[in-house]
């Protein structure tokens, strides 16, 4: 005679999934987390490249600087980032004179939103940044 027949077990796979559900769910908010920080830092590091590229090629400090906030607005707002990214440009290498290297440099910093994925723990945003430097041509009047 079976001492556990087939009535015994009935409703243990809806107990299971009652338990890991949470746990599943948890784990989802965290690949999607990472997903969506993995992708905003190469849209800030290519908004980063593109604001000093625009500032390289601009004739003064004052047109680097705007340059350089229109281009990585323009390559976040391009990729769906919404945020109010800060660009800084290190305009130094405009004293530089004419003939010698110089560099302009800008930092991107953008705060992306992850609060609407409900993982306990998550922080509300995270802030990401990115710099590169672009050359000066060196024989360009500035």
């Amino acid at each position: 005679m079976r001492s556990g027949g087939p009535g015994r077990e009935r409703g243990n796979a809806a107990l299971e999934l009652v338990v890991l559900a949470p746990v599943i769910l948890f784990f989802l908010g965290l690949l999607i987390a990472a997903g969506r920080t993995s992708i905003a830092q190469g849209s800030v590091d290519a908004a980063a490249r593109d604001a000093a590229r625009q500032a390289s090629i601009s004739r003064s400090p004052a047109a680097a600087r705007s340059a350089a906030l229109a281009s990585a607005r323009t390559a976040l707002g391009q990729d769906a980032l919404n945020c109010a990214p800060l660009v800084t440009v290190d305009v130094a290498g405009f004293a530089v004179p004419v003939g010698r290297p110089a560099q302009v440099t800008a930092h991107v910093t953008c705060r992306v939103s992850l609060s609407d994925l409900l993982v306990p723990g998550m922080p509300g945003s995270k802030t990401l940044t990115a710099t590169f430097t672009s050359p000066l041509d060196p024989y360009r009047a500035r």
